[in-house]
């Protein structure tokens, strides 16, 4: 080997060595803390809103530390096996889950598009051509007409000596891990209205049992009043106001088919089913409201996929100065070439037929106007807008983890309140009645009880249904059982 061909190596391999040395320039990452105004308070030890011990006759208590965590299966904790059925057909059919883990599946690819930079491009092909020269050219090869036959590839590395691929790679991962957690956002969120849909139609069922019995029982009235009319000890008005009863309440068993109509077909589509082939059977919401594991609030950090998605949005953005500060250092690229070249086909591919290149270069930026440090800039204040981001996502996790926290603490107490008004409402109607047969009053006193009493029954109905539906919101706004864990690794 000669001199200069010593020198040419030792120059790639001093080339080579900072490349697996270089450095990686911009900020490392470090999770923002959750709460940075000045002067907020730490993560609080405990909710505020959590209930008092489940009064008498109360219909929800809140776990215990020792209850069992919340699963990724959390419809199951209310042993609804068509709610089960249902959920189940999710993840199959439903369309916006779809799109959303198609667009992770996009963001998992353009990790390894990143990666892929670490590595030389390596190209290679065979190729022919044939040349005549002018006879009337003042050279040695005036008229000399030839074949050249070549088989020639080429590689291209530019290292990583300042880590502009390194930060890449790192804003790809944590870009393709938000998408991670944007698809378990929408999963939570797709699960979590099919059951609040399918908790509100069974409400509704709930509510249409309430006046189917109660057009029973004022079909029975109508016919009283009709036989003591008949008797002499009813009145015209009596008869008149017990069918404006019942027509009244039958009007209003009727109306509830239309909310209902709309929840089984928004059902419908969640599973992915056309509407027009979907139908769900008559089910009066008779289920106990089970014990939800709230946790402590510093697990919403790692329990609530959009603050996931946020907080590894954060470091995407931290790694995009790291990518912008890369710019104020050359660009250093390595290139080589090598292959076999001849006239005759017969000696193509033979050693003194070899040729080859090696060569580099470092290219260094020296006037751009500002460019570089306006980019700068902007990536700086796009992480200060992201960790801002971050903190919102905090913040509106804690609110609605306490809104639904309130909202079953308050709907209990309301609960206790209204059966207690259910019961008054059912006795004063037995009084009245009973003074109505024994000729005391007239039909009007009847008319008034029967009125509170169906309505004291379907606020009671319509205070189960909301507890149901405050219930699956807890347990969304929890997280419904995911965590960091199920993040990806790459």
């Amino acid at each position: 080997m000669t001199l200069r061909s010593s020198a040419q190596l030792a120059a790639l391999s001093l080339l080579a060595g900072l490349a697996l040395s270089g450095c990686t320039v911009g900020p490392n990452y470090q999770r923002p803390a959750a709460l940075a105004t000045p002067g907020a308070p730490a993560l609080p030890t405990a909710f505020k809103e959590l209930p008092p011990p489940n009064p008498p006759n109360g219909t929800w208590k809140q776990a215990q530390p020792a209850d069992a965590a919340l699963k990724g299966n959390w419809w199951e904790l209310y042993h609804d096996p068509q709610l089960n059925s249902l959920e189940e057909k999710v993840a199959v059919s439903n369309q916006t889950l779809k799109a959303a883990y198609e667009q992770y599946l996009q963001a998992r690819e353009q990790v390894k598009v990143a990666r892929s930079n670490y590595y030389p491009t390596l190209s290679a092909g065979p190729s022919y051509s044939r040349q005549k020269y002018s006879a009337n050219e003042p050279s040695i090869t005036k008229g000399l007409t030839y074949s050249t036959y070549a088989i020639e590839g080429q590689v291209s590395w530019e290292p990583d000596l300042w880590g502009q691929i390194r930060r890449t790679v790192e804003q790809a991962r944590a870009n393709s891990q938000a998408s991670a957690a944007d698809l378990a956002n929408v999963e939570l969120s797709v699960r979590s209205e099919l059951a609040e849909d399918y908790f509100e139609m069974r409400g509704l069922d709930l509510q249409k049992q309430l006046l189917d019995n109660t057009i029973l029982a004022d079909s029975d009235y109508l016919d009283l009043t009709k036989t003591r009319f008949k008797g002499g000890v009813a009145t015209d008005v009596d008869v008149a106001q017990a069918e404006t009863q019942l027509e009244t309440v039958t009007a209003q068993d009727i109306d509830v088919g239309v909310a209902r109509a709309q929840f089984e077909h928004a059902i419908a589509t969640l599973i992915g089913t056309p509407a027009s082939s979907f139908s769900l059977a008559f089910a009066p919401l008779s289920l106990d409201l089970p014990a939800i594991p709230a946790g402590v609030p510093s697990e919403l950090l790692e329990r609530r996929p959009d603050i996931s998605g946020a907080e590894r949005r954060t470091q995407a953005a931290n790694a995009q100065i790291g990518i912008a500060i890369s710019a104020y250092y050359p660009n250093v690229t390595l290139n080589g070439s090598g292959g076999f070249a001849s006239q005759n086909a017969g000696t193509w591919v033979q050693g003194p037929s070899a040729l080859w290149s090696l060569g580099g270069s470092a290219v260094e930026l020296l006037f751009d106007a500002g460019r570089r440090h306006a980019l700068t800039n902007q990536a700086r204040e796009a992480y200060e807008s992201q960790t801002a981001n971050y903190r919102e996502s905090v913040l509106n996790a804690f609110q609605e983890v306490e809104d639904n926290l309130a909202a079953l603490r308050i709907l209990n107490d309301e609960a206790v309140t209204q059966n207690s008004a259910v019961n008054a409402s059912v006795r004063s109607l037995n009084l009245s009645t009973n003074r109505y047969k024994g000729g005391v009053t007239t039909y009007l006193e009847v008319l008034i009880a029967q009125t509170t009493e169906l309505t004291n029954q379907r606020t009671q109905a319509d205070i189960t249904t909301r507890q149901f539906a405050a219930s699956v919101q807890l347990i969304k706004a929890l997280g419904g059982g995911w965590d960091t864990s199920q993040l990806p690794k790459f």
